[in-house]
Order: structure tokens, then sequence, then C-alpha cells
């Protein structure tokens, strides 16, 4: 099979989607994660750079995608790794 495959209408609609993305982003080195946290989708969390991006492929052949940039701002300081839990 060809690393350039278009799956498309033929493969289901959305589900040739998910598997377009998840090739290039294999092909790209781009690292990635898979996830389903909801009864009607699959969840993709894309790691690059300064950014991170939650693609999400639903039953109904919708996309919702959110991206988070970093500030850049590094902070040393370990007593904000409590943050964590109190916004829980």
């Amino acid at each position: 099979m060809s690393d350039d495959v278009f799956y498309g209408d033929a493969a289901g609609g959305i589900f040739g989607r998910l598997l377009d993305l998840l090739n290039r982003l294999d092909a790209a080195h781009v690292y990635y994660k898979l996830d389903h946290t909801r009864p009607d989708s699959v969840l993709i969390e894309i790691s690059l750079p300064g950014w991170r991006w939650e693609v999400e492929f639903m039953a109904d052949g919708s996309l919702d995608i959110e991206r988070f940039r970093s500030t850049g701002d590094v902070v040393n300081d370990a007593t904000l790794i409590e943050q964590i839990f109190s916004d829980l």
C-alpha cells in the first residue's frame, strides 16, 4: 500500500478522514495519542513544540478542533503542581 493513500468516503466518510490524518501525522513523524473520551467520538491529541491540538472525530461526521498555544513562560516552581489538584 502506498504511503499517500487517500481513504475518503470509500472507507466510510469520517473514518476515512480519521485514517488520512493519522497517516499524515505518521508520515510527518508528529507525536499523537488516540483517546476515547465520549461515546460518540475518537480523539487525537497532537503534540507539537509550543502547541497542543485536540482533534475529535464525531460519529455524525463532524470535527471538533481545539488548539492550545504555549505562552513560552517556563516556571521553576514545584508548588505550582498543587494547582493541578486545586482546580479539580
